[in-house]
């Protein structure tokens, strides 16, 4: 089976991770055979928001682990505790924790820190030139994490987010939500998801590719070795 690690942000698009890109991420990954194994930081996350009304709840802190352990059933670790060489994929889906929890790509923009274990965990993945996925604003922060390293990647078309990218020293193609942008190089498959405002339908063609790509590179990995 092939050991795939997925990083979560939280739970919830606006403060966390966006649940239907981490649902479907899930899925195609175990419809191609993947052996899943789901990661977050053990840490408080930047705010929580209330997704009716779009709106920070002031006085109400969650635990990052702890709300992306509701869309892992449980079954999740410390970001902390990833083994790079225990795995032979990476995946990334997005929503804004990925930006607030993961980074402060939010804040700060092309000037963003990104969390230090995820910046561990995807330069030794980069290293060892094992493939990852990255959905919606993951890519974003991706090329933060791999600063300088010109990796291809997209956001969609998001002039503010792709200029941020160029500006990190990364490449960013215009992508339809039902499309996706490969760097063959570096081994990363993005797709734009619910950076832009589009049907679920949609989302999950882009989503499917990204992981089509990234089960495909780590499978020819494995025969190749």
């Amino acid at each position: 089976m092939t050991q795939v690690a997925v990083i979560l942000s939280g739970c919830g698009h606006l403060d966390g991770a966006e649940i239907r890109e981490s649902v479907l991420t899930l899925l195609y990954l175990d419809q191609r055979g993947a052996n899943v194994s789901i990661f977050a930081p053990n840490e408080p996350q930047m705010h929580v928001v209330d997704h009716r009304s779009g709106r920070v709840v002031e006085g109400q802190t969650r635990n990052v682990m702890e709300e992306a352990a509701r869309i892992a059933r449980g079954r999740i670790a410390d970001l902390a505790t990833l083994d790079p060489e225990a795995f032979e994929a990476l995946v990334i889906p997005g929503g804004f924790g990925v930006a607030k929890n993961l980074s402060n790509l939010a804040e700060k923009g092309a000037d963003a820190d990104v969390h230090p274990e995820l910046l561990r965990v995807v330069n030794a993945f980069y290293a060892a030139q094992k493939p990852i996925g990255a959905i919606c604003i993951a890519p974003a922060v991706l090329t933060a994490a791999l600063r300088g390293k010109g990796v291809r990647v997209t956001i969609g078309d998001d002039a503010g987010t792709a200029a941020a990218i160029t500006a990190m020293g990364g490449v960013h193609h215009p992508c339809v939500t039902t499309g996706v942008v490969l760097d063959e190089y570096a081994h990363i498959a993005s797709c734009p998801a619910y950076m832009h405002d589009a049907p679920l339908s949609e989302i999950a063609q882009g989503i499917e590719q990204v992981i089509a790509f990234v089960m495909q590179q780590a499978e020819a990995a494995k025969r190749a070795a």
